[in-house]
């Protein structure tokens, strides 16, 4: 059976209202017909049973290419670790999101943090081009079946990557369908990249206590950035309040904070009392990690009370920067 070049779900052309239908002849599914023409955005819900089964079906011998978001690090990459054994190659995408300021020897370094077993680390920007030539050399270095698996968290950039590679390297056009949305990858796609090697996209890991899920379209557009990110740092004095576009609420009281988000969101200090019920304790020198929104970077100790969009986990982390 056809598979959807765009997404890699299986094509069928009878019933609209189901995943996979397209028209007839057509090599996308109308949902990625939509998106990619009209900007027509579809949640499809997914749970990561997909994931994990693709996951435990790849060759030890495979080369697993691991995309992280530099501006969405995961909380911790225990189902990749207990799920696979292979080589990992692990690319930090966006690099163009965070401020140029920050040292890159100190974000590989970053990723140790993570205790997986890695050959080698790179830092990318599909959007600048930004050390693709190094990426494609480590590519055809650690390569030793012809078939290169690309895994990581749902919008890490996968997808943007591949079609990327494919454009700069290979003669044949980019075809993955790319957006927003978690979840727009649905099943494996195998692209042939050379006659050497085959790309396999694969859907995204889902974090679902991530913000990206809980928002409609517009708030969407508004926290993911796009353009590199302008820090916010404030000055907390006395008890105050740090409202971030109403996703977010923060008391504080005595700190010095950098916001790093999107620069399309609005951020506005209250003075009047909140009613915020939950708290977090913060560490000098850890960031506050809002999951698809961005973090906050904290000078000192502090107990904050904050409330946040249901179903979204806030947690604590060393310092990225």
């Amino acid at each position: 059976m056809s598979k959807c070049i765009g997404c890699g779900i299986t094509l069928q052309y009878d019933n609209k209202d189901i995943e996979g239908y397209a028209k007839e002849n057509s090599k996308y599914c109308e949902r990625c017909f939509r998106i990619n023409n009209y900007g027509d955005y579809k949640t499809v819900l997914k749970d990561n049973t997909t994931f994990i089964d693709i996951l435990k079906s790849i060759d030890k011998n495979d080369l697993v290419v691991l995309v992280l978001d530099l501006f969405n690090l995961p909380k911790n990459l225990d189902l990749i670790k207990e799920n696979i054994t292979n080589n990992i190659l692990v690319v930090l995408s966006k690099r163009d999101i965070l401020p140029k300021v920050i040292y890159e020897e100190k974000i590989l370094n970053y990723i140790k943090n993570y205790n997986i077993n890695y050959i080698d680390s790179v830092i990318i920007s599909s959007n600048k081009n930004y050390n693709f030539d190094l990426l494609i050399d480590k590519i055809n270095k650690y390569n030793k079946t012809g078939k290169v698996y690309f895994v990581g968290y749902t919008n890490s950039g996968k997808s943007t990557l591949i079609n990327k590679l494919m454009y700069n390297y290979s003669n044949t056009l980019p075809t993955i369908t790319t957006s927003m949305l978690p979840n727009t990858t649905l099943s494996s796609i195998e692209i042939k990249y050379n006659d050497n090697i085959t790309f396999i996209d694969t859907p995204g890991l889902l974090n679902n206590t991530s913000i990206e899920y809980y928002v409609d379209i517009k708030t969407l557009k508004k926290i993911n950035p796009k353009n590199i990110i302008k820090p916010k740092t404030y000055q907390i004095k006395t008890k105050q309040y740090l409202n971030i576009d109403n996703l977010l609420t923060i008391e504080l009281q005595n700190n010095n904070v950098t916001l790093f988000i999107s620069n399309a969101l609005k951020v506005t200090r209250l003075y009047k009392a909140q009613n915020l019920t939950k708290t977090i304790n913060v560490k000098s020198g850890e960031d506050l990690v809002i999951p698809g929104l961005g973090f906050i970077k904290f000078t000192k100790d502090e107990e904050i009370k904050y409330s946040v969009v249901d179903n979204v986990e806030v947690y604590t982390r060393k310092s990225l920067i």
